[in-house]
Formats: structure tokens, C-alpha cells, sequence
């Protein structure tokens, strides 16, 4: 079923560069896609030309891992395509707003849990506490006094 926010962009076979071709094999090499779940969502028109390139560009994706992981200051041996690059900022964009959302709920809990140890402490004991209780006076107040 087709995601109704990604539009389907039919491609020609001149728009299939080695990078393309290369990175859609390492999607499906490291399986995150399927070849036919890269054909949909890259538009590739062959039923089998993502077959094909795995079954062709496997060694090149070999090698790519074989290097190992790549520290943050290098490049990657072959760069994301807008589509992947749109997708990984998307995913990391969602996750910060969980992790924001995830802060703010604690940051309100922990809110209501101390005001409501406040209100105990002043109902239930007859604690008196003061709104301010560290408050100093402006120097320029004790001077208009004396």
C-alpha cells in the first residue's frame, strides 16, 4: 500500500546514476527495504532492476562494509540521495519531538508533585511557608526607610 504523503515519481532508466544504484543496494544489503519495497518507493520501473543491481553491486556494498563504520569526520563512501537524506531528517526530527514531548511531561509531573508536597505541608501540618522564603530587600529600600 502506497503512503498517501509520498507522492510515486516515476523514473526513466537515464536517471539511474551509480550512486543511485549503489545506495539503494546498501539499503537492501543491510536490510532496512526489501528490493521491492525500494522499487516502490524509489519508483524503479523494472520489476527486477533492484534485483539485478544487488545481485550486481553486491561486492561494491561488501567492500563499503568491510571498511567498517565511518567516524563522524570522514564522508560516507557513497552519499544519500535527497530521498534518504529527507527520510533520515525526518526520522531524527521525530524523535527529537519525543524526547521533547518525553522532557515536558516530566518536567509538569515533577511540577505537580511538588506543589501538591507544598499544599500538604501547609494543610495537613500547619507548616506556614512563605511564597518567597530566600527574599532580600533592595538596598535602595532600607535607605528610604531610615
Amino acid at each position: 500500500m502506497q503512503n498517501p504523503t509520498e507522492p510515486r515519481v516515476r523514473r526513466s532508466q537515464r536517471d539511474y546514476s551509480l550512486p543511485f544504484k549503489l545506495a539503494v543496494v546498501g539499503e537492501v544489503g543491510r536490510g532496512e527495504l526489501s528490493y521491492k519495497q525500494a522499487q516502490r518507493r524509489y519508483g524503479i520501473q523494472g520489476r527486477s532492476t533492484a534485483l539485478t543491481w544487488c545481485r550486481k553491486y553486491a561486492s561494491h556494498f561488501v567492500t563499503f562494509q568491510a571498511a567498517g563504520p565511518t567516524s563522524p569526520g570522514t564522508t560516507p563512501a557513497v552519499d544519500p540521495t535527497p530521498e534518504q537524506r529527507i527520510k533520515q531528517l525526518e526520522t531524527q526530527l521525530r524523535e527529537q519531538k519525543r524526547l521533547a514531548g518525553k522532557e515536558l511531561k516530566d518536567a509538569q509531573d515533577l511540577n505537580l508533585f511538588l506543589r501538591t508536597m507544598l499544599q500538604v505541608a501547609e494543610e495537613d501540618h500547619g507548616i506556614p511557608l512563605p511564597k518567597k522564603s530566600f527574599r532580600r530587600p533592595f538596598p535602595s529600600w532600607s535607605a528610604k526607610k531610615s
